[in-house]
């Protein structure tokens, strides 16, 4: 009986792991443009826009409240005029399904000048470059060490 169970149960596992599954799953990409408004335009990573996602624009003196909510059309697009008084770092989320991305937007003159690459400040991406350096040396002392 034990064995009767072992096979039927192997025999299933082997029906299962045979039969194709599609597993579907989105990237999310959000862009803006930055005026006298910010226009946001979310969208998966396959084109389709995110049309009816959720919104939350997070100020940067309060990044832990709400400043703005709102929903993006048809187009996935969602368009919001940032309060000129608060310059800084405004952070847009954008969630949909469970499938969301965030963007960090610098507003402002002062902000937008210690902006460096990919929205990250000149002292992020010295940081960063200088763990990249360690790490290679870590690695070269660590092989050339191996080998004595």
């Amino acid at each position: 009986m034990v064995r009767l169970r072992l096979v039927t149960a192997l025999v299933w596992l082997l029906v299962m792991l045979a039969l194709p599954l599609t597993a579907y799953a989105h990237g999310v990409i959000v862009d803006y443009m930055v005026d006298t408004t910010i226009k946001i335009v979310a969208r998966y990573d396959t084109g389709e826009p995110m049309a009816g996602a959720q919104v939350v624009v997070y100020a940067p003196d309060d990044p832990a409240v709400p400043w703005l909510t709102g929903v993006c059309d048809e187009e996935g697009c969602f368009t919001f005029t940032p309060d000129a008084s608060k310059p800084g770092i405004w952070v847009v989320q954008v969630r949909k399904a469970g499938h969301g991305g965030m963007v960090h937007i610098p507003v402002g003159e002062s902000v937008a000048a210690t902006t460096g690459v990919g929205g990250f400040s000149v002292l992020q991406i010295v940081l960063m470059s200088m763990c990249v350096i360690w790490g290679f040396v870590g690695t070269a002392l660590y092989f050339s060490r191996r080998g004595a």
